[in-house]
């Protein structure tokens, strides 16, 4: 898909559409035609595929199965880029409280989200008992970085920020060969490399958490990031009642706080994790995410918008 740019451009900005982390994604970038936007797009769009490739928990080749499978023996050797993230995954760990943990992706094994399936009676005590980030051992011997899980069935899991960093990483590769203006969107998950070829900047719709063709909100973004996590993307209703993916790391049990919260950051990685984080700290989001001076758009579980804007966005409400 091509749009005209203003009258006297000489380029124009495609849309390159592909499909990675069980996401519909795409790469909007300028370019003097088809062929070289996707030419532009095809080191982005690798630098992502490398990164699911590397670390998906699907994957038996990955590296975070690697880990998993070691868990209870030995440590594992880990390259530069898996030992950043790890440290990464603890900093986040820490600012939140103890709420983003990357080992609580095997609360995952007590709920189907799919098949609207509820934990069994003390499934969720057992699966708890394998979780905590303070568990995990890391150190580097001799130039050689080693992570080690010490209890059998514990796991690490990248989700939290796996598909953020990446596009962090694919909007670098963009950068890399002089993209200016365009942004990678991954699965909903925003980069924004520049404002559009006029100087505007791009106005992204916030989704309604729960209309599914419905928006809240339009934000308006020349650079940085935009995320939004929320109780909609993976759930199911019993009983009147809504189960969804964001897992409380105390207790195992869906969030309930919120319906969604949209964050705006340098990084996607910064974003997409502060508004998992809101997500996770119930009534106390709104200063968590003063304190981490971000912009941002919530709906409440009933409904309400709370927003805070800074210079650099703005939000306007739709509805």
């Amino acid at each position: 898909m091509a749009v005209s740019t203003p009258a006297g451009a000489a380029r124009q900005l495609y849309t390159v559409e592909f499909r990675a982390m069980a996401s519909p994604c795409q790469v909007l970038l300028p370019a003097a035609s088809e062929q070289q936007a996707r030419a532009l797009a095809q080191s982005a769009i690798d630098e992502v595929h490398r990164i699911e490739v590397k670390y998906s928990r699907y994957r038996a080749d990955s590296v975070v199965t690697a880990i998993n499978c070691a868990a209870g023996g030995e440590a594992v050797a880990v390259d530069d880029e898996t030992a950043s993230l790890l440290h990464y995954a603890g900093q986040l760990h820490g600012i939140s409280g103890g709420l983003f943990d990357i080992t609580t992706g095997v609360l995952r094994k007590a709920w189907d989200f799919k098949a609207a399936r509820m934990p069994a009676q003390g499934q969720l005590e057992a699966l708890l008992a394998l979780t905590g980030w303070p568990l995990v051992e890391r150190g580097c011997h001799a130039g050689v970085n080693t992570v080690r899980l010490p209890l059998a069935g514990m796991e690490l899991d990248f989700g939290g920020f796996g598909k953020e960093y990446a596009a962090d990483r694919a909007a670098a590769k963009l950068l890399e060969q002089g993209v200016r203006h365009g942004y990678v969107n991954l699965g909903g998950d925003f980069h924004v490399l520049g404002p559009q070829l006029d100087g505007t900047p791009w106005r992204i719709a916030i989704q309604d958490p729960r209309q599914e063709d419905g928006t809240i909100a339009a934000i308006d973004v020349a650079g940085g990031a935009l995320c939004t996590s929320g109780d909609y993307e993976r759930y199911f209703e019993q009983g009147g009642q809504r189960y969804c993916h964001i897992l409380d790391p105390r207790t195992g049990w869906p969030v309930t706080a919120w319906r969604s919260v949209s964050v705006l950051a340098p990084l996607t990685a910064a974003a997409g994790a502060c508004a998992t984080i809101a997500m996770l700290k119930g009534g106390e989001a709104p200063a968590f995410l003063a304190s981490m001076e971000v912009a941002y758009l919530a709906v409440d579980a009933a409904g309400a918008l709370h927003r805070h804007t800074d210079r650099g966005a703005s939000a306007r409400a739709t509805c």
